[in-house]
C-alpha cells in the first residue's frame, strides 16, 4: 500500500533524474576532469553499501607510493565551503566520515566540500596540499559535474538495486541503468559462502557491459578496541580482547544498515542487545544515558558496549566521561571473494599510474 502511494512520485523523481543524466550525457552539462588520477567511489542507493570500509581499503593500496587526497561533501557538518581536516577536526566540523578515515589516516589529505570541481581545485592549488598525486571522491556518483577517471559503483548483496525502488518508494537516487557509467562494480557485504551459482544470478541481473569488471567483497570484523584507545586517548582499562561465547553487547549503532554487524555479534556472542538510531545520528547527552542504563542492567562478568567506528568518529568528547569503561568500537575491512583482490588492485595501480596527466573539460 505504501509503495502504491508513493509511486507516482517516484515516477517524477525517476523522470527528473533520468532528464539530468541526459543533459549530462549530450554535454548540455558541464562535466570537468582533471590533470591528475580522480577515483570516485559511489552507489545507486541511499546510504549503507560500505563506502567508508571501501574507500578505506582504496587509500591503504595507494597511500605508500602516492600522495593520496579524499574529497567528501561531509554529509550533515554544521561548517560549509571547503575545509581541510586538520589535528583536532570534529565530525561537526568535516563530518563522520571524514572524520573517521582522518582517524585512520592522518598521512593523507582529508577534505571536504559540497562543491566537488572547487574542492579539487582547492587541493591541487593550495600549498598546503598542491603534493596531491591522487584523489578519492567520496559518494559522488550522481555528481556529474567531475568526470572521474575511474568510476566505481557499490551495490549491497542484501539489497540489489535491481531489486528496488526509485525514491521516496524505495531506495534508489537514480534509475539502476545508471550503472553503466561505471567502471567497476563492486557488489558489497557477500556471505562467505556463496556457491557459483550465487555469483551467476548476481552477474545476469548486474549484465555488465564488455568494459566493466565485477567484483564481489565482505566484510571482516577485527578485535574490539577500547574506544579511548581507539580516539588515541590515554590508556584506560579494559585491554582490547576477542568477543566469546560469554560475551553480552550492548550495541549502539547510527548507520544504515545494522543487520550485517547485529548478525555477526549474534554469531559470536551469549547475548546482543541492539539499540539503533538513524544513519548519521548525533548521540544526545540523554541517549547516552539511556543506553547506559540499558549497559548496566546487564549482569555478567563479560559484557561491552560496542560502537561502529563511524559512530565513534561522530561521539563528541564531551559526552565520553558518560560511557562506561567496557565501551568498545568494533573495527571492520574489507575482502575480496572469488580471488578478486589482485585483479582489484592491478587495475586501480594501473589507472593511477597511466593517467597521471588526463586534463581536459567538456562543454
Amino acid at each position: 500500500m505504501k509503495y502504491r502511494f508513493l509511486a507516482p512520485f517516484s515516477w517524477i523523481y525517476g523522470l527528473v533524474t533520468d532528464v539530468r543524466n541526459l543533459l549530462f550525457d549530450w554535454n548540455v552539462l558541464s562535466s570537468e576532469s582533471f590533470d591528475l588520477p580522480v577515483i570516485g567511489i559511489g552507489n545507486l542507493t541511499a546510504g549503507g553499501t560500505g563506502k567508508t570500509p571501501h574507500t578505506e581499503y582504496l587509500i591503504r593500496l595507494l597511500k605508500d607510493d602516492y600522495r593520496v587526497a579524499f574529497l567528501s561533501r561531509g554529509y550533515r557538518r554544521k561548517s560549509k565551503g571547503y575545509v581541510l581536516a586538520h589535528e583536532g577536526s570534529t565530525a561537526e566540523e568535516i563530518g563522520d566520515e571524514p572524520r573517521q578515515v582522518w582517524q585512520h589516516h592522518p598521512d593523507i589529505h582529508v577534505a571536504v566540500d559540497a562543491n566537488r570541481r572547487e574542492g579539487i581545485r582547492r587541493l591541487m592549488g593550495d600549498e598546503e596540499t598542491a603534493d596531491t598525486q591522487v584523489v578519492v571522491l567520496d559518494d559522488a556518483y550522481q555528481h556529474r559535474h567531475v568526470r572521474p577517471g575511474l568510476n566505481i559503483l557499490l551495490c549491497d548483496s542484501q539489497r540489489m538495486p535491481y531489486d528496488d525502488r526509485l525514491l521516496p518508494a524505495g531506495l534508489l537516487r537514480e534509475s539502476f541503468n545508471g550503472r553503466y557509467r561505471a567502471d567497476i562494480i563492486i557488489v558489497t557485504k557477500c556471505r562467505d559462502d556463496m556457491q557459483p551459482i550465487d555469483y551467476r544470478v548476481f552477474l545476469n541481473h548486474l549484465a555488465p557491459r564488455a568494459n566493466q569488471q565485477v567484483f564481489f567483497t565482505t566484510y571482516d570484523y577485527g578485535h574490539p578496541l577500547p574506544l579511548h584507545q581507539w580516539k588515541g586517548l590515554p590508556a584506560t582499562k579494559p585491554e582490547s580482547r576477542p568477543l566469546s561465547a560469554d560475551t553480552h553487547v550492548v550495541l549502539m549503532t547510527g548507520i544504515a544498515q545494522p543487520q550485517p554487524l547485529i548478525q555477526y555479534l549474534q554469531e559470536k556472542t551469549q547475548q546482543v542487545v541492539p539499540l539503533t538510531f538513524p544513519d548519521h545520528h548525533a548521540f544526545s547527552q540523554e541517549e547516552i544515558r539511556k543506553v547506559c542504563g540499558d549497559f548496566n542492567r546487564l549482569s555478567c562478568p563479560d559484557k561491552r558496549l560496542i560502537l561502529t567506528e563511524k559512530d565513534a568518529a561522530r561521539l563528541p568528547d564531551e559526552l565520553l566521561s558518560l560511557l562506561p569503561a567496557e565501551t568498545f568500537v568494533l573495527p571492520v575491512t574489507v575482502r575480496f571473494l572469488q580471488d578478486g583482490q589482485e585483479m582489484f588492485n592491478l587495475t586501480i595501480k594501473n589507472y593511477v599510474r597511466e593517467n597521471s596527466r588526463n586534463s581536459s573539460v567538456h562543454p
